[in-house]
């Protein structure tokens, strides 16, 4: 059930008597201007402010962000070039330090091969000095055998006048003859009428004179070397070519009975 409110007495009774002629008293109240249009400007203004500050910064984070991943890729791709540089150094110095490694090695080498023909060297050096000495003292000794040559060679041509009267009478005395073999300073000796069966049969034997102690080569019939060197031996000390063909003679008749 609604109730009413109906204004009491005493309010209705201090209430003044309404009038066409008396003014309001919100007509009598002050007009307040609160600018809200300006508000509004100034809003609009703000807004579109604020937008283009967000879209700025959006655009600004989009850039950013942008610029953060092209910077990321050039980072990432250094970074790979390094790395690839290190790679290369790495290898570079790898090879580097093998070359290394073998050029050391063949310098040891040649150091060891400079050192072995060093040493090669001063023995050839102290083998050629040697030789030298050899070499100095062999030909003293050629000059001086040479100058005993020569003066036996010398005395040989002074007693060839006397020997030749000689020679001639033995060479008919022991059916002897003299020949040449071809070589210098050696001569055959060859006997005839050695042999009392063999009245034809020869003997001979080649002598050596190429030096100052004669020497008795080949020799036929087979005599013993023993009695030919004991003759021979006469002849070196005595210089009786005379005694020692007869003395041969002789052995090859005994040979030959």
């Amino acid at each position: 059930m609604a109730t009413m409110f109906e204004p009491s007495l005493s309010t209705s009774a201090m209430r003044p008597p309404l009038s066409a002629d008396v003014p309001s008293m919100a007509d009598t109240l002050p007009s307040i201007n609160f600018g809200f249009e300006d508000l509004r400007d100034r809003m609009a203004r703000f807004t579109a402010r604020f937008d283009d500050f967000i879209e700025k910064g959006r655009k600004r984070v989009l850039e950013e962000r942008n610029q953060f991943r092209m910077n990321v890729a050039e980072l990432q791709e250094d970074q790979r070039m390094k790395k690839r540089d290190i790679e290369i150094l790495t290898l570079k110095s790898t090879t580097h330090a093998q070359t290394v490694a073998k050029e050391s090695a063949e310098t040891a080498e040649m150091h060891s091969a400079i050192a072995t023909l060093t040493l090669q060297r001063d023995e050839r050096l102290a083998n050629r000095d040697a030789l030298k000495a050899q070499i100095s003292e062999v030909q003293k000794a050629i000059s001086a055998r040479r100058e005993a040559q020569l003066k036996h060679r010398r005395y040989l041509d002074g007693q060839a006048r006397y020997n030749e009267p000689e020679l001639d009478f033995w060479e008919s005395y022991l059916s002897l003859r003299i020949e040449g073999v071809g070589q210098q300073d050696r001569l055959k000796f060859i006997y005839t009428n050695v042999s009392e069966r063999e009245w034809d049969k020869e003997a001979w034997f080649e002598l050596d004179t190429s030096e100052r102690e004669y020497r008795v080569g080949e020799f036929r019939p087979k005599v013993e070397r023993e009695e030919v060197e004991r003759v021979l031996d006469r002849l070196n000390e005595t210089r009786d070519l005379a005694g020692f063909l007869k003395g041969m003679r002789e052995l090859f008749v005994e040979a030959l009975k």
